[in-house]
Order: C-alpha cells, then structure tokens, then sequence
C-alpha cells in the first residue's frame, strides 16, 4: 500500500481529490476524517496542513504528497518533486504600498519585508544581492506595510484583488507556482511499481484535459490537405461515408492547435465539424 497526502482544506484540496477520484480511485472524503484508504487501489489518503505534508513526505509517514511547488520550496525537506500537475497555478509576489514611487528591485534594500514565505524571501534577495530583513507571519500579511509592521510583503497571487482591496500593488515575481506530485525519496520497489501505476492513470488524465476529439467530413480529394492540417496523433482515422466522394476523419487534437487551424479546415472544405471532450487519452 502507498500512503498519499493531500490539503485538508483550501484551495488545492478539492482539486487534488478531484484527480485521484479522474485516476478512477474511489474513496470516501466526508465528515473529519484525517485518512481514508482507497476501495479499488491500495491506497491510503491523509488529510493534512499543507505546509505538513513535505516534512510528513520527508520523514515517511507519507510516500507521496500534493501540495503547491511554494510549500515545497519554503519547507525545504528532502523530496522529490515528480510531477507538476496543471492545477492551482499561481505567484509568489513582493508588493508595496500603491503611493509607493517603486523604481526596481534595490528598493527593498534595508527594508523589511513581512511573509509566511521567509525562507524563499531571504534566498530570492540573496540571489539577488539586496539586502533586506523579514518579518514572518502566519496569515493576513496584507496588512503588514498599513500597521507599520513592514515595508512591504511577500505573498501568494492568483488575481490581486486582494492586493488592491488593501491599498497594495504588485512589483516583483518571486517565482511562479503549481500544484505538484511529490514523493520520498526511498520508496521501497512495492511502491515505486504503485507511484508508476499512479502516474501512469494521472498522464491518461492530464493528456485528455488539454486534448479534443475532432470529428468532420471532408471531400476525398481533399483528405490529403486536411489530415496534414491536424497536428494531433500520428494521422486521422478515415472512414468513408454514405454519400460518394465523401469521408469522414477522426483525430485527437489539443484545443489551442484546434483554434489556430479551424480558418484553415474550412478552406480546405471540411463540414460538420464536430470537437468533444475526452475523459482519458492514453498517448
């Protein structure tokens, strides 16, 4: 068995839940339970803090972790990181008072800076010769630079509006951030097999949420010119249709692709286009 954990609640929670249930692992998550082990995989989930799941990793009590990339980076334990995983993006972000006249980064040079990431802070102004001291707190560093606590914070960002609604603006990116698989290090071989079945059931997944499956008719003439137009795997499936002279194609494509090629399709004579989702792809 493979013990996994996840946030108990917040932002990553649902969504990490959400991916092991798409891997086709049931479970069930109600009530207060701190763990709960899968029906049809071998499985056991752990409802933790987010910011206890590298050290719970590190130390075994957990093979494998979910949790955002920050987490990973400000706990400093010994994992690995194995996998980004597409969801939960976000930023690390330095902001100033919004009166501030910000002229780059040597602004923050002897000031202090407030955040519940200060071992990132301190590596990112090292790595970048600026000398400024932190303040370390655990929740609502917005209101830090207001109450004279610090100059400035250093703090998550998905949207900033949170940012704008206490008088705040954004001036620098510390790091860019994701959800993202981790694991122990010294996973026994019962488990390594378990973690590549594991990844296996997530890239299905992955592979399908960014992917379409692309449908239409074309005149056979034209088959040639429109398969070379989907870029998607290996070449499309041609299957005559009733009325002669006509074909119908079928392919995977990913949706950026699909929209920066439809003009093209329909010059090209295709009709009845049909694009739908698909729920796993195994490439």
């Amino acid at each position: 068995m493979i013990r996994i954990a996840v946030q108990k609640s917040g932002r990553l929670s649902d969504k990490s839940l959400q991916l092991l249930k798409d891997c086709g692992i049931k479970f069930e998550n109600g009530g207060r339970k701190l763990s709960t082990q899968a029906k049809n995989f071998p499985m056991e989930i752990l409802f933790l803090r987010d910011d206890d799941i590298p050290q719970y990793v590190a130390n075994g009590v957990a093979d494998l972790g979910i949790l955002g990339l920050n987490e990973v980076e400000e706990k400093d334990q010994k994992v690995d990181v194995i996998k980004q995983l597409g969801f939960a993006g976000c930023r690390l972000s330095l902001a100033v008072q919004k009166d501030v006249d910000y002229p780059g980064l040597e602004w923050f040079n002897g000031k202090r800076v407030a955040s519940s990431y200060t071992t990132i802070v301190e590596k990112f102004f090292k790595d970048k010769g600026i000398q400024a001291t932190t303040e370390e707190i655990g929740g609502s560093v917005e209101i830090a630079p207001g109450i004279g606590l610090a100059d400035g914070i250093c703090d998550i960002v998905s949207t900033g509006s949170t940012l704008i609604m206490n008088g705040l603006k954004e001036v620098e990116t510390v790091m860019y951030s994701e959800a993202v698989l981790i694991s122990n290090p010294t996973l026994d071989n019962q488990k390594k097999e378990l973690l590549e079945k594991l990844m296996f059931r997530m890239e299905a997944v992955q592979n399908a949420a960014k992917s379409k499956y692309i449908l239409l008719n074309a005149p056979n003439d034209k088959i040639e010119e429109i398969s070379s137009l989907l870029p998607g795997m290996k070449s499309p499936t041609v299957l005559p249709l009733a009325e002669a002279g006509w074909s119908s194609l079928h392919s995977v494509i990913e949706e950026n692709d699909f929209w920066n090629v439809i003009d093209q399709l329909k010059d090209a004579g295709a009709q009845g286009i049909l694009v739908s989702p698909i729920e796993k792809l195994i490439a």
